[in-house]
């Protein structure tokens, strides 16, 4: 079953024609402003892939120390480009992770700081419509969260020409789910957001799995966008648990190829998720190949924040921290410290390790940089185009700031080599040196008031004060 319209041909063919000719003419380049130099503008900016993973923590790939859990592919992009070894999600939960990736403004600035159904603000500006507005074809297939049905902020008015979604986390827990949501713009009959049916899925009855259907509709997108520069948001639910299931909530049509191990059960199933997101991310790279778009496509993998203790997994099984603390919901290391590995061959230095410390808030205006056009002014986020191209960073964060509104209010701050943690408003800060203590083990707050001293300051003005997200002491918001 084709799951989305692979775009307008036509007019994709016209515009190759036209560069080759544009190209080819007398020798010349052509004349500013023309329509050939729009067109050479347009294919010599780079189609960009994000794919995100749900709830995979730092250690559960085998580039970052993972030793049971099969993840070649994956590995293979890390070898093949660069692997950050200090980057970090925009929460420890998902909808607010995932807004600070499509806005750039960091959880203390952004609308959405906790999983609720409160969608994007219409002031927020996406890296969707920086893309899209730069000539892009923009695709969302996967987990949305930042606003439901009669919202300004589904995906297809925030920037997507095409969407294949949930559009609330909740509803993505199920991986057999009787509906998504779809739009498209592309072809002679644009679709507006409607529900797309999948009600063979009805009565418990098993059909596709979903994540078949997003590798499936995200290799016809990469087919039919191949004329024109692409930006692929491939957001999978993958290994994220169906939390209604309980202990059967790691959901997957087969253990295999970890059938045979004396695990429990919700372990093997864990593990086989990852490989199958492992698979899956292959199906992608074997589409870019086949079309010849490997060396004209900057592909970033992460994760939206640390790994879960649900399902009926738990994350001490395979080490999925690392040697990192805490998992999802906390926010150590272990929750919002993420994998980030990217790929773009010729330009990423291949099999390159990088410590630079950056944030999903980086992501869009990193995007506009490959793009070659302007970020949102009023974002918190920095290019880290020249880390990615194993350059000199000159541009650094002084800080990065999250907040999380789980029963009660935390916050944390990396400054340098220090992270702050604050556990309650009011509570004292925990402070550790991350260069000396990657597992948060040691709080040496008491021996550095000056450092105490100035992240306090800090605070005081990291964040704007939020209706829906005020900082509330034992309860939740």
């Amino acid at each position: 079953m084709n799951v989305c319209r692979v775009g307008d041909r036509r007019s994709g063919v016209l515009l190759a024609l036209l560069f080759l000719v544009s190209q080819t003419s007398r020798g010349a380049a052509p004349a500013p402003g023309s329509l050939e130099a729009k067109i050479a503008a347009l294919h010599s900016r780079p189609n960009i892939v994000f794919i995100l993973a749900d709830d995979l923590g730092y250690g559960e790939l085998g580039c970052y120390g993972q030793d049971k859990i099969k993840t070649p592919n994956l590995d293979r992009i890390a070898a093949e480009g660069v692997r950050f070894t200090q980057c970090y999600a925009g929460s420890p939960v998902c909808a607010p992770s995932r807004a600070v990736l499509m806005t750039g403004r960091h959880v203390g600035h952004v609308s959405i700081r906790g999983n609720a159904s409160v969608p994007l603000a219409t002031n927020e500006t996406t890296v969707a419509e920086v893309l899209h507005q730069a000539g892009y074809q923009t695709a969302l297939i996967g987990k949305w969260g930042l606003g439901l049905t009669n919202t300004p902020s589904t995906p297809d008015r925030r920037g997507f020409d095409l969407c294949l979604a949930f559009l609330d986390q909740h509803h993505a827990h199920d991986y057999y789910p009787t509906y998504l949501w779809r739009s498209s713009t592309f072809g002679d009959e644009p679709e507006p957001l409607f529900k797309y049916d999948l009600s063979w899925n009805q009565n418990g009855a098993k059909g596709k799995y979903v994540q078949d259907l997003f590798t499936q509709a995200a290799t016809n997108f990469i087919r039919g966008a191949k004329y024109k520069p692409f930006f692929l948001y491939l957001a999978y639910t993958l290994p994220h648990a169906n939390n209604e299931l309980k202990d059967q909530g790691m959901q997957v049509p087969s253990d295999a190829p970890y059938s045979s191990e004396p695990w429990p059960q919700p372990e093997k199933n864990k593990a086989a998720m990852i490989t199958r997101l492992d698979q899956d991310v292959g199906a992608i790279l074997a589409q870019l190949k086949a079309l010849r778009l490997e060396s004209n496509t900057v592909l970033f993998f992460s994760s939206d924040n640390g790994p879960h203790n649900e399902g009926g997994a738990k994350a001490a099984f395979f080490h999925s921290s690392g040697p990192l603390r805490g998992v999802k919901r906390d926010l150590y290391e272990g929750g919002i410290r993420v994998p980030m590995i990217a790929r773009w061959p010729g330009k990423i230095p291949a099999g390159s390790t990088s410590t630079q410390v950056w944030s999903f808030c980086d992501f869009l205006p990193t995007a506009a940089d490959l793009a070659a056009v302007k970020a949102p002014g009023d974002i918190d986020g920095l290019s880290m185009l020249p880390a990615l191209l194993g350059k000199k960073q000159t541009n650094q964060h002084a800080f990065l700031y999250w907040e999380f509104h789980e029963k009660g209010s935390k916050q944390a701050v990396r400054w340098g080599d220090w992270k702050a943690v604050r556990l309650a408003p009011g509570a004292p800060l925990e402070l550790y040196n991350l260069t000396k203590d990657l597992g948060e083990t040691m709080n040496v707050a008491a021996a550095h008031p000056d450092i105490i001293a100035r992240i306090d300051a800090y605070l005081k003005t990291a964040r704007t004060d939020s209706r829906e997200w005020p900082l509330a002491l034992g309860s939740d918001p």
